[in-house]
C-alpha cells in the first residue's frame, strides 16, 4: 500500500473515476464506500441517460468532457463498450437558435473540438426522424455520444481493485469523524474506517454528507423527467442500441437518444421539482432506486406533443415508462470541487454529471496527489469560490431552480441574474438610482453599467451602435461615459472589489512568501503582484498596500484569494486575515481633472509629488476619513478612495458636489471595461487563470525572481524559457464587429486561439480583443480573423498598450 489513507464516499461515476485515477498515481490505500449495491448504487449514475454533449461555454468543462469521452472510449466490461460514439446533433427550430448554434460552434473551435454546422438536409441525413419542415439548421459534433454509466463505473472499479483499492457496498455513512480540525475517519453502519483524507462524491446526498463535516454545500437535487417510448415502427428491426446521433432540441428543452427500436426522451421544460437531500429515501426504502421518483405524466404532456412535431414517427408510438430522476444543480451550474475551508482533509467532488465525471476524477486525483491540478483550470469549480450570502438556503434554492429552468436557454454573457436580487448594495446605491443607473450584478453587488443621467452627453458624439448581440445590455451612454472620463473626470463605484486586511507582526513575511513581487516595502507603498500555485500558474493578481508596519490592505479578486491566504496562515498566530469588504466601500476618481476635484477638499498633499503613482496615504476628504491609493484601472490620473460603509454616501456627495461643476460624471462598468482594455490591463478569471503563467500573460513585470523564495518560484524559473503562447492584443477596424469573448481566432482556416476580453475602444476608435495565441502569431502587424457567429472578422495584432504608452496621464 502507498499514500495516505483515503476514504471516498460514493461509488458512482465520480467516486469510481477518482478511485481509478488516484490509484493509477500510486495512492492505493483507498477505500470506497457506498450505501447501495455495486456497480448500480442507486444514485444519479444508475439512471443517467448517458448523453455526452461536450459543447460548453466553459473551456474547463469542455476539456473535462473531452477527457471523459476519450477515457470511456478506452473502457469496456467483458467486451461491452462503455461509450457509444454516435455523435451529437443539436437542431434549431427558430432563427435565434440558429444564431446560438453558430456561437456554440465558435466555442468548440476555441476549445479544440471538431464540429460542423449543418443545413436542414444535412440534419435529416444525420437523424432521419427529424422533421425537415421544422428544423432550420444543426450543429454536429462527431465525438459526442452515449456513456454507459453503470458499465463505466464497473470498468473503473475493476481497474482500481486490481491496484488494491477496496470497495465496500452496503455501507451507509453515519458520520465523518474529526479531531482538532482534521478528519480522522468515516463512521458507517458497519463500523469506522480510519482516514487521513475523506472525499465526498455522494452526488445528490452531498449536502447531507458535507454537513457531517460542518460544511454547507450549495447543491440542490432536482427531479428531471426521462421517458422511454415503446417500439417506434420506423425503427423496427434496429438491433444496435444506438445508431443515430444523440439529439438536442433546446428550443423546447428536450433531448433524445436511441434505445434499439425505441427512444429515450429527456425534458427540462417542466416546473422545477427540488427535494432536500435529507428527504431522499434509502436504498432499501425505495421501490426502484433512491434517485428515481414517480413519473408525473401531466408535466410531460407538452414534451410529448412537441416530440411528435419534431419526430413525426413517434406519433405511431407510445410513452411506456418514465421517471423523475434526481440530478444535482448548483447556483452557477458548475461543479463543487475542493477541500473544506474548516476541516483539513475533507474534500468534495460534487454536482458532477456523467459528461464530466472522468475529467473530474483526473482533476481531483492530481490535486490530491500533487497539491495542484495540472490538466485543468479549476478556479471556476473550486467549492470555496462563494461569498457567504451565496451559501444561504434561500439563495441556493432560488438560483439552483433558476439554473434548471435556464439549462437550455440562450443566455447573454452580461445577462443579469434572477432572484433573489438585490442582495448587496453599496452606500452609493441611492445616489446611483437617482442618476438612473442600469445595474448588473457582481459577486452579489448591484453595480452600475451606465447612468441614464448621462444621456445628454451622447449628443454631438459619433458613436457607432454595435451589432445586435453586442448591443444587448449596452447603451450609447457607455461610449459617452468612457470619453468623458478621458476628457474631464468620473466617479466609479469600486465597492465590488474584494478587500482583505492582513495584519500582525508576521504579515510582511507572510505576504512576501505568497506574492511574486516585493510587497513588504515602506509604509505607503502599493504593489501590483501575483499569487501563484506551486506549478507557477496564476492564482490571482492583487494589489498590496502597506498602511502600517504590521498592516496591509489587499485588493483581491474574490473569495478564493481569501481562502488561499487562510490556508497558508502560520500556525503561531502571528498573522491574521479578514475580509473587510462588507464594512467598507470605494470610489475610483479618475480623469485629467481628478486633482482639481480632490485637492480643494483636503489639507493633504495630493500633488504629483505629494502622493506618487502607486503610493497610498490616509487623509480626510471633507469630513470623511479615507485611505487613498494612487492607482487607476482606466489609465487616467486619479485615486481609489476607501472609507467605511457608514460614511460612503457622505464621501459620494462630497466628491459629487466638487466634480459636477467641472463636468464630472458618475460612470459605469461598461465604460470602465473599454478603458481598461485600451490600457491593456488584465482581468483575472477572464484573461488569465490557473493554467497560465506570468510570462505568457504579459505580467512578468510583477515577478521579482531576485527576491527570496515564494510559492511557485521554482516552477517559474523552469517555465520562463518555455513560453509557447501569449495573451495578445488585437484591434478590429470594423466598428460594427464588436466581439464579446470566447470566440475562436483563425489563421487562415485553422483555429489557433480564442478571445478572452473584448470591447470597443472609444478613445482609439477601434474594436479591441485580447486573445490567447501561439507566440509565433503574436507579432504586431499579424493579420488574423475572429469567428463571430457566421462572420469572419479581420483583426490585427497590435502593440500594447493602445492608449498612453508613455504612462504620462497616469503619472501626471
Amino acid at each position: 500500500m502507498a499514500g495516505p489513507r483515503v476514504v471516498i464516499i460514493g461509488a458512482g461515476v465520480v467516486g469510481a473515476a477518482l478511485a481509478d485515477e488516484i490509484s493509477a498515481r500510486g495512492w492505493t490505500e483507498v477505500t470506497v464506500v457506498d450505501q447501495g449495491p455495486l456497480p448500480a448504487t442507486g444514485g444519479s449514475s444508475s439512471h443517467a441517460p448517458g448523453l455526452v454533449f461536450q459543447t460548453n461555454p466553459s473551456k474547463t468543462m469542455t476539456e473535462m468532457a473531452r477527457y471523459t469521452v476519450e477515457k470511456f472510449c478506452s473502457l469496456d466490461v467483458d467486451g461491452q463498450p462503455c461509450f457509444l460514439q454516435v455523435g451529437g446533433l443539436e437542431v434549431a427550430t427558430s432563427p435565434e437558435r440558429v444564431t446560438e448554434l453558430q456561437r456554440r460552434h465558435g466555442w468548440l473551435a476555441s476549445w479544440g473540438i471538431e464540429s460542423r454546422l449543418l443545413t436542414t438536409e444535412e440534419c435529416v441525413a444525420q437523424h432521419p426522424l427529424v422533421n425537415a419542415d421544422k428544423v432550420l439548421a444543426g450543429l454536429h459534433v462527431p465525438t459526442d455520444g452515449l456513456a454507459k454509466a453503470v458499465l463505466a463505473v464497473e470498468a473503473q472499479i475493476r481497474r482500481a481493485t486490481e491496484r488494491g483499492v477496496r470497495f465496500l457496498a452496503r455501507h451507509e455513512v453515519l458520520d465523518v469523524r474529526q479531531s482538532e480540525g482534521e478528519v480522522t475517519g468515516v463512521l458507517t453502519d458497519q463500523g469506522e474506517i480510519p482516514a487521513d483524507i475523506v472525499v465526498c462524491c455522494a452526488g445528490i446526498w452531498g449536502p447531507k454528507i458535507a454537513r457531517m463535516a460542518g460544511m454547507n454545500l450549495p447543491l440542490t437535487p432536482l427531479a428531471h423527467q426521462l421517458a422511454w417510448t415503446g417500439p417506434v415502427p420506423a425503427l423496427a428491426g434496429q438491433t444496435q442500441e444506438a445508431v443515430r446521433p444523440i439529439l438536442r432540441h433546446q428550443d423546447a428543452d428536450l433531448y433524445y437518444r436511441d434505445r434499439f427500436d425505441g427512444l429515450g426522451i429527456g425534458y427540462y421544460g417542466h416546473r422545477p421539482m427540488p427535494i432536500s437531500a435529507d428527504d431522499i429515501l434509502s436504498v432499501d426504502e425505495s421501490d426502484e432506486m433512491p434517485s428515481v421518483l414517480k413519473f408525473t405524466e401531466e408535466d410531460f404532456e407538452e414534451a410529448w406533443t412537441e416530440t411528435q412535431s419534431l419526430l413525426p414517427a413517434t406519433k405511431d408510438a407510445k410513452v411506456e415508462e418514465g421517471i423523475n430522476g434526481l440530478f444535482s444543480f448548483t447556483t452557477d451550474g458548475l461543479p463543487l470541487l475542493g477541500e473544506s475551508p474548516d476541516v483539513k482533509g475533507f474534500w468534495v467532488a460534487e454536482a458532477v454529471w456523467v459528461t464530466h465525471s472522468a475529467g473530474v476524477g483526473k482533476a481531483m486525483a492530481e490535486w490530491l496527489v500533487d497539491g495542484y491540478c495540472s490538466s485543468f483550470d479549476l478556479h471556476e469549480c473550486d467549492v470555496n469560490r462563494f461569498e457567504p450570502h451565496q451559501l444561504s438556503p434561500e439563495y441556493v434554492l432560488a438560483r439552483d431552480c433558476q439554473n434548471f429552468v435556464e439549462v437550455y436557454d440562450i443566455l447573454h454573457p452580461l445577462q443579469p441574474s434572477g432572484d433573489p436580487r438585490p442582495i448587496r448594495t453599496s452606500p452609493f446605491h441611492t445616489r446611483q438610482q437617482e442618476l438612473g443607473a442600469f445595474f448588473l450584478e457582481a459577486n452579489g453587488w448591484e453595480r452600475p453599467q451606465w447612468y441614464e443621467a448621462n444621456a445628454s452627453l451622447v449628443e454631438g458624439r459619433s458613436i457607432v451602435t454595435p451589432n445586435d448581440w453586442a448591443a444587448k445590455y449596452w447603451s450609447p451612454i457607455v461610449a459617452a461615459e468612457a470619453q468623458t472620463t478621458r476628457e474631464t473626470v468620473a466617479m466609479y463605484d469600486m465597492t465590488a472589489l474584494k478587500r482583505l486586511e492582513v495584519s500582525g507582526r508576521g504579515a510582511g513575511e507572510f505576504l512576501e512568501r505568497l506574492c511574486t513581487g516585493k510587497v513588504a516595502k515602506s509604509v505607503g507603498s502599493v504593489t501590483y503582484t501575483l499569487l501563484l500555485d506551486h506549478d507557477g500558474g496564476i492564482r490571482s493578481d492583487v494589489t498590496v498596500a502597506r498602511l502600517a508596519p504590521d498592516l496591509f490592505q489587499v485588493g483581491a479578486n474574490g473569495n478564493l484569494d481569501l481562502d488561499w491566504f487562510t490556508r497558508h496562515l502560520p500556525v503561531d498566530g502571528t498573522v491574521q486575515v479578514r475580509d473587510i469588504t462588507p464594512g467598507t466601500c470605494c470610489i475610483g476618481l479618475w480623469g485629467p481633472r481628478a486633482r482639481d476635484v480632490l485637492q480643494p477638499l483636503t489639507d493633504a498633499d495630493f500633488s504629483a509629488t505629494g502622493l506618487k503613482y502607486f503610493r497610498a496615504k490616509r487623509a480626510h476628504i471633507g469630513s470623511v476619513p479615507v485611505t487613498a491609493m494612487r492607482l487607476s484601472y482606466v489609465g487616467e490620473l486619479g485615486w481609489e478612495l476607501y472609507t467605511t460603509a457608514d460614511l460612503g454616501q457622505k464621501l459620494w456627495d462630497t466628491l459629487w458636489r466638487a466634480a459636477e461643476p467641472l463636468g464630472g460624471i458618475a460612470a459605469g462598468r461598461g465604460a470602465f471595461n473599454s478603458l481598461r482594455l485600451e490600457k491593456g490591463y488584465r482581468s483575472f478569471g477572464t484573461d488569465m487563470t490557473y493554467e497560465h503563467d506570468p510570462y505568457e500573460a504579459g505580467v512578468g513585470f510583477a515577478v521579482k525572481l531576485d527576491k527570496d523564495d515564494f510559492v511557485g518560484k521554482a516552477a517559474l524559473e523552469r517555465r520562463k524559457a518555455e513560453v509557447r503562447r501569449k495573451l495578445t492584443c488585437l484591434t478590429i477596424d470594423d466598428p460594427k464587429a464588436v466581439v464579446m469573448g470566447k470566440e475562436p481566432v483563425y489563421d487562415g482556416d485553422c483555429a489557433v486561439g480564442y478571445v478572452t476580453s473584448a470591447a470597443y475602444g472609444y478613445t482609439i476608435g477601434k474594436g479591441i480583443a485580447y486573445a490567447w495565441l501561439p507566440v509565433e502569431l503574436a507579432a504586431p502587424g499579424t493579420v488574423l480573423h475572429i469567428g463571430y457567429f457566421d462572420q469572419s472578422v479581420e483583426a490585427v495584432v497590435a502593440e500594447e498598450p493602445l492608449f498612453d504608452p508613455a504612462m504620462s496621464r497616469l503619472r501626471g
